[in-house]
Formats: structure tokens, C-alpha cells, sequence
């Protein structure tokens, strides 16, 4: 869990790139990628299962949501490479405007598909942490653990709306940019609380379709 962990920190930190400047943003990105690399390496056996075992809506909900951060990650990469002038500063492919707006765009939809990614996995998640710190069910820690969540939510719809998001995923211009001479650690936390919020409405989105699937199973062993 440490290393997508550790691939969405690098990723928030790279898109502060007028704080960091492009030599600094340029190695954060280059780690995350070397991470990404790890991670499905690590996680290979799910690319093997996926001709195995039934299809409901969740199961391809998350095939999509992986599909789809295939490819924009695919086009975060190739842009990385074709306007590196730190990294690779020995190449120079191009300094083409468009190619840099799409490396900007592409940037802004994986960290929103990375928090889709990680609220599909959410409770595998917290399996595995309530495992390792040996935590037993409680209804009391449920509780408060909800009441973060939807605190996490609408926290994340506020700085999605501080941030313009939405601007930026449609790939859209705007003329209002973080002023980082006034203030750095907010940045962080509005990106922070964004993607947390996208993760918990995906999560509770997929708690969703799994009582739909449920329920759609039930009513065909009536049927039969």
C-alpha cells in the first residue's frame, strides 16, 4: 500500500511544477513513473485473471477505470519524453505548445482516474490495514471511519471547485493559477482532499453496484 502511497504523493508534487520548477518536477514525474513500473509488476497476476471468472457491472466498471488509466498514463509518458528538457535534456524532441497543453491535461486526468482506481480497491484497502495493525470489527470505529469519509467528501468537492477541476479536465483554459508566493502547503492539501474525495464516491459507488448485482442475481434465481 506504501507504493501507490508514495506514486500519488510524487504525482501531487509534480503538479506543483511553478513552485518546483521543471528540473525537480521532471524527476518526481520520472519516479512515479519508475514506481508505476513496479506496481504492475507487482500486480501482474490481475492482468492474467481477466479472461477468468464472471462479469458484473463492478468488475467492468473497474476494467474501464484501468483501461482508462492505461491510456492516459500511456500519453503522460510519451508527452514526458517528446518536452523533457531536464531529464532528457540531451534529446530536445520538441517544445510543440499543443504537445505540452496535452502532457498538462493528461497530468490533471490521472490524478483523478488514480483516485477512481484506489476507491475500487477501497476494500481490499482497509482489509489488509485492519490485517496488518490487527484491528478486530467495531461498530463504533465504522462509524467515526463513515463520518471521515463524507467529511473527506465534501471537503474534496470544495477544493475540486477552489482548484477549477472541472476546468481542466475539459480541457479548458483558465486564467486563475495558484499563487504559491502566498501560500505552498494548501496546494497540497486542496489536491490532497480531491483525490480522497474522488476515491471515497468511487468506493461508495461501487458498494452500490455490488447490492444492483446483488439484487439482479436474486431475482434471476427466483426466476429459475
Amino acid at each position: 500500500m506504501l507504493l501507490p502511497a508514495a506514486m500519488a504523493a510524487l504525482l501531487i508534487s509534480a503538479l506543483a511544477y511553478w513552485w518546483l520548477d521543471n528540473g525537480p518536477h521532471e524527476i518526481f514525474g520520472t519516479l512515479m513513473f519508475g514506481l508505476l513500473g513496479w506496481h504492475l509488476t507487482t500486480n501482474r497476476r490481475w492482468f492474467l485473471k481477466l479472461r477468468s471468472g464472471r462479469y458484473d457491472a463492478r468488475r467492468w466498471v473497474v476494467l474501464v477505470t484501468h483501461i482508462w488509466l492505461g491510456i492516459t498514463m500511456t500519453v503522460l509518458a510519451i508527452t514526458s519524453v517528446l518536452i523533457s528538457r531536464s531529464v532528457l535534456s540531451f534529446a530536445q524532441f520538441t517544445n510543440n505548445v499543443r504537445v505540452v497543453e496535452l502532457h498538462w491535461f493528461s497530468a490533471y486526468w490521472v490524478a483523478i482516474i488514480v483516485a477512481v482506481h484506489a476507491g475500487t480497491h477501497w476494500t481490499r484497502v482497509m482489509t489488509v490495514t485492519g490485517n496488518v495493525l490487527r484491528l478486530s470489527p467495531s461498530p463504533i470505529r465504522a462509524g467515526i471511519l463513515r463520518l471521515a469519509a463524507l467529511l473527506l467528501l465534501g471537503l474534496g468537492t470544495w477544493s475540486f471547485t477552489v482548484l477549477g477541476v472541472s476546468t481542466k479536465l475539459m480541457f479548458g483554459y483558465s486564467l486563475e493559477f495558484w499563487d504559491f508566493t502566498s501560500a505552498v502547503s494548501p496546494f497540497f492539501a486542496h489536491w490532497t482532499v480531491v483525490m480522497a474525495g474522488v476515491a471515497v464516491f468511487s468506493h461508495y459507488a461501487m458498494i452500490c453496484l455490488r447490492q444492483v448485482d446483488k439484487v439482479r442475481i436474486h431475482k434471476i434465481e427466483g426466476q429459475t
